[in-house]
């Protein structure tokens, strides 16, 4: 009976999708335009980066005021009027927006941390993207509230990478006016890479502008073909950069770290014993050796990172967590070392007492190296069923090699090695990769990786991998086909069992997966109830070496978005999971709501009905998640953020655990430079232990507290001081604080 429902389901959902597909207009290859192609001038006077566009050399710059809505309009007039200024100097590139707004007092624009995105996305922005190789593969984005925040980021088309941890030291100024805001942006070339010549340069280049009101009006100079997944392709083109320079192109950033420790030495009735007094210098080094290859270096570096981790429910897991990496030094040029499969993932190095790295590109070849000592071994250890990890205090030695070639218009094919050695350690993996642009519809992209892999002895026998060097091998490709109204495309990745990635993360093994998608999209027209709908179907089957079945997933999705930037995602999965011997039917029921009705407020809801495994008892449950986001501001300078989940698992009814985490933070913007924050993570977890097959704590409590004063000029001049703890409880000993760490850092930008 069971089958026949969820087949009568499925053939439900297929009419329904074949009746959107059959509404849906056919392709209209060829009505747009070809990109417009610019010639920008060397500024006529000096300019003075304040948000008044009083200058000569404006009067006279590239002006641009051609723009395109391209959602939720598709190409059509915008609703509101902008200009774009471009010029050079000597050492600078200049861009300048004047943005038009019929009621400037509508105008959203808060005060918050730079890159700040998820918050910044929700103001009134303008931004800029610059191809400057032109060769349709990585762009540089920059973006500014009407308030002066900055955001920067690069994107890598070949990956379908934003980075917005990427960070460079530029100069901007915004101002409000009667009309609408102002913008002014400067550049320094040698923040930039940029082809080495003496001739003239071509760059591809798009300038933007965010109108959010009851929907997100985005709107850009280049017309965006929804025929065409690329989004480099379509930049227009700006000619006339002679006799620019990056200059010495160096940049030295020192910083002094102090940090104090306390620990409770006997929990819970000990008292807090004061640690001394931390003080640990360091300095990075970059060097521009050419206009575009990039030198980094670092001794005893201060790889801490002042933003706490968003913390996950660690409870009903059999495979490691992701967390992502926040360091400068590893986010500087990371789109180079990425890959289908995750073989390099910085947040493994720990401790380092030095790290180098280059990235670069010249002509048609882009390399990457990186190399560090670290203090420390991460090590994870991944299977079919479930993933383990350990860390040794040893000296380790690793280094990564990237190197990928143009191919043809937007392909491209690389090679990738990342190693690591220690005491009777190491792990050696490399491979080839590709990715390959078929047209402006159909992409693909594959990697094989081999490792070999030789852990200590007691390492081997503690966590039940081989005692001898052994060898393993990884494969994985995609292919995927994106138009107007279409979307389908096809993956299958092949694991074995001794395959190890310690330089990244890899947390599953012994897997052999092949999944499928196909889905259809509508676009709204000005004044339809909705912007966009999409209903698709996708499924996966997934078994070990031995051919066993361990994973079967059959998914059924839509979207909605509409007025008030809202937004309606169900989805209905069946699956089968084996898990110790067993092979489990489930059953999940998945919805996501979020609305963002006016300027400061944004919310979310996450609802997750499921049969899931109990992990700890080998059985099936009911499970139940819930999950809320809440992010508002109060004013231009405070901005509060509550999240919530809980999730409960249950047996016939009876409560088998429950588990809240809170999360909250707020910030105070006292101007663009500095501001106070406060983290606060509470996780909360009642279990029946009745239902437990071994003995566990009925209660465990946490809480993390973070406090932090920031005042920044740049990304790398700055000022942190700071406050954590992590407080503990369960039953019978009530929540109690088992460390505490005092913190300060000063870092100085000194760029030549």
């Amino acid at each position: 009976m069971q089958k026949i429902r969820v087949r009568s389901t499925c053939v439900s959902l297929l009419i329904i999708l074949t009746i959107i597909l059959s509404s849906v207009p056919s392709l209209l290859p060829g009505e747009f335009p070809p990109p417009n192609h610019y010639r920008v001038s060397a500024a006529a006077s000096k300019i003075k980066v304040d948000g008044i566009l009083n200058e000569v050399a404006w009067e006279k710059a590239l002006k641009i005021t051609t723009f395109y809505e391209w959602t939720p309009g598709d190409n059509i007039k915008p609703p509101v009027d902008t200009e774009v200024l471009v010029t050079y100097g000597k050492s600078h590139f200049y861009v300048a927006f004047r943005c038009l707004d019929p009621e400037p007092q509508k105008i959203r624009a808060h005060l918050m941390d730079r890159d700040a995105i998820d918050t910044f996305i929700q103001d009134d922005h303008v931004l800029i993207m610059i191809d400057t190789f032109n060769d349709e593969r990585r762009a540089f984005q920059f973006r500014v509230n009407p308030l002066g925040i900055q955001a920067d980021a690069f994107n890598n088309e070949t990956v379908g990478y934003e980075d917005f941890s990427w960070d460079a030291i530029w100069n901007s100024a915004a101002k409000i006016t009667d009309s609408g805001y102002v913008v002014e942006i400067a550049i320094p070339f040698n923040q930039l890479r940029f082809p080495k010549t003496s001739g003239e340069q071509t760059w591809g280049f798009s300038g933007a502008r965010s109108y959010p009101r009851s929907v997100r009006h985005r709107m850009d100079t280049n017309i965006r073909d929804r025929n065409k997944s690329c989004l480099l392709c379509q930049f227009d083109k700006i000619s006339g950069f002679q006799g620019i320079s990056p200059g010495k192109n160096i940049e030295l950033a020192p910083t002094l770290t102090l940090n104090r420790t306390d620990n409770r030495t006997d929990f819970p009735t000990g008292e807090m014993e004061t640690g001394k007094i931390n003080t640990e210098p360091g300095i990075s080094a970059r060097w521009g050796i050419t206009p575009n290859l990039m030198l980094n270096a670092t001794v005893n570096p201060d790889f801490s990172h002042v933003e706490a981790d968003v913390a996950q429910l660690e409870v009903n897991n059999r495979f490691a967590l992701y967390y992502p990496e926040k360091r400068p030094f590893f986010l500087e040029g990371a789109d180079f070392f990425m890959s289908p499969i995750e073989a390099v993932f910085t947040r493994t190095v720990v401790n380092p007492r030095w790290g180098v790295k280059a990235t670069g590109k010249s002509g048609k070849n882009a390399i990457g190296f990186f190399a560090a000592n670290d203090r420390y071994n991460n090590l994870l250890f991944p299977a079919n069923q479930g993933s383990s990890s350990t860390f040794l205090e040893e000296d380790t030695f690793g280094g990564v090699l990237r190197y990928k070639r143009d191919v043809g218009r937007g392909s491209s094919l690389g090679f990738l090695y990342a190693g690591r050695t220690g005491d009777e350690y190491f792990n050696h993996v490399a491979g080839v990769d590709g990715y390959i642009r078929f047209s402006n519809t159909k992409t693909a992209s594959f990697q094989y990786l081999g490792s070999q892999t030789k852990y200590p002895g007691e390492i081997a026998a503690n966590f039940g991998q081989k005692t001898e060097a052994f060898n393993g091998n990884a494969l994985t490709a995609q292919f995927s086909h994106s138009d107007r109204n279409w979307y389908y495309g096809a993956s299958y990745k092949d694991i074995d069992s001794a395959f190890r990635a310690d330089y990244g993360f890899v947390n599953r093994a012994d897997l052999r997966r092949f999944g499928a998608y196909l889905g259809a999209r509508k676009w709204g027209e000005k004044g339809d109830w909705f912007n966009t709908l999409r209903i698709n179907i996708s499924g996966s089957r997934a078994t070990d070496h031995d051919g066993n079945l361990t994973d079967q997933e059959l998914n059924l999705n839509a979207v909605y978005t509409g007025p008030l930037q809202s937004g309606v995602h169900p989805s209905f999965s069946f699956i089968k999971e084996f898990y110790n011997g067993e092979l489990y039917d489930r059953k999940q029921f998945f919805s996501i709501f979020e609305m963002k009705p006016f300027g400061g407020l944004s919310f979310s809801f996450i609802t997750i009905i499921e049969d899931a495994v109990d992990y700890s008892n080998s059985r099936l449950a009911d499970s139940l998640w819930l999950v809320s986001g809440t992010e508002f501001a109060l004013g231009k300078h405070l901005n509060v953020k509550l999240d919530h989940t809980f999730q409960r698992l249950s047996l016939k009814g009876e409560k088998i655990y429950t588990a809240n985490l809170f999360q909250t933070r707020f910030i105070y913007n006292f101007n663009i430079r500095s501001f106070v924050r406060a983290i606060l993570q509470y996780t909360d977890i009642d279990r029946n232990v009745a239902l437990y097959n071994f003995e566990i704590d009925p209660v465990t409590k946490g809480l993390f507290t973070q406090f932090l004063f920031s005042y920044k000029i740049n990304p790398q001049t700055v000022l942190f001081i700071g406050y954590s703890d992590n407080q503990f409880g369960m039953r019978g000993i009530d929540i109690t604080r088992t460390d505490r760490t005092f913190f300060l850092k000063i870092g100085y930008a000194l760029v030549l």
